[in-house]
């Protein structure tokens, strides 16, 4: 397996130093990261005020140069949207950049909230989402792209409805991102969920978190989990997911591409992104 490391890790030090793209790839792949995945590259907060096709083409050529690979783009997406033309629009606009970015893999979210009818649940939105979901793949795949989901957001974290959507897509050319830390959001067991995510799975993100029972109060920084647990953020290798058991797991499984680092902690950016490259060279 290869190592990289998604953009949205460099979050805190984009914000704090105002840097470029460019110089997050110079300590990507200073730091020993194999690769890079990048993330809205239209949003103005990380340093895009051109346009995003031409932002994906210098990075590409930026990441050509200095020997760093593109390993994927990620982007929002709400298949569930009441303007459903214009957002599968939007998503096919994203799949255009991701072309030009060079990256050979295109996560997108699925949807962010059920309608309001109490009837209405996760297995319907499936049967709403489906060919939308499909359409934007075989989009992709023309251009070379694979498309992908992660277990994120309320809706969609679990590890039995993400399995349900993607087989109800049914397309080879759709799968699984496999988010080993976000299972806790749904206070599923990583090493169970992983294990079920194993065959579907064609991108890894490597996260951990700090866990407290929700029977004592939330300290600061801490989000609730669906089941009213605390967890946050942290660097690989010190909170409760056992990313390298989970690694394993997936490699035993036949998986043998990238594994990349996720960081959302409060830790130090940079040096949290070190030890997170370090945890996973000498453990996985």
């Amino acid at each position: 397996m290869k190592f990289g490391v998604s953009s949205y890790s460099f979050s805190k030090y984009i914000m704090s130093t105002k840097c470029d793209y460019f110089k997050i790839c110079d300590i990507a792949k200073e730091i020993g990261y194999d690769g890079i995945e990048f993330i809205n590259l239209d949003n103005k907060n990380f340093g895009i005020t051109d346009d995003p096709i031409k932002t994906a083409r210098e990075i590409r050529e930026y990441c050509a140069k200095i020997g760093l690979d593109v390993i994927a783009y990620t982007v929002g997406a709400n298949f569930l949207s009441p303007d459903i033309e214009g957002e599968m629009a939007r998503i096919k606009g994203c799949v255009d950049v991701a072309a030009e970015l060079g990256a050979p893999l295109m996560r997108h979210d699925v949807c962010y909230s059920l309608p309001a009818d109490p009837m209405y649940s996760w297995r319907e939105a499936i049967v709403d989402m489906k060919d939308r979901i499909n359409e934007i793949s075989e989009y992709a795949k023309a251009k070379g792209i694979r498309t992908c989901s992660e277990n994120h957001g309320y809706i969609f974290q679990a590890p039995e409805r993400v399995e349900a959507l993607i087989r109800a897509v049914n397309n080879p050319n759709y799968g699984w991102l496999c988010d080993m830390g976000n299972f806790l959001c749904s206070d599923s067991d990583p090493v169970k969920a992983v294990t079920l995510a194993a065959r579907y799975t064609i991108h890894v993100h490597a996260k951990d978190f700090l866990y407290k029972d929700g029977s004592l109060p939330r300290p600061d920084g801490f989000f609730g989990t669906a089941g009213g647990n605390h967890i946050r953020g942290t660097v690989l290798g010190h909170g409760v997911v056992p990313v390298a058991q989970c690694v394993k797991i997936l490699a035993a499984a036949g998986y043998d591409k990238y594994v990349s680092v996720e960081f959302e902690g409060m830790e130090d950016n940079i040096a949290a992104l070190k030890a997170g490259f370090n945890y996973l060279k000498n453990n996985c």
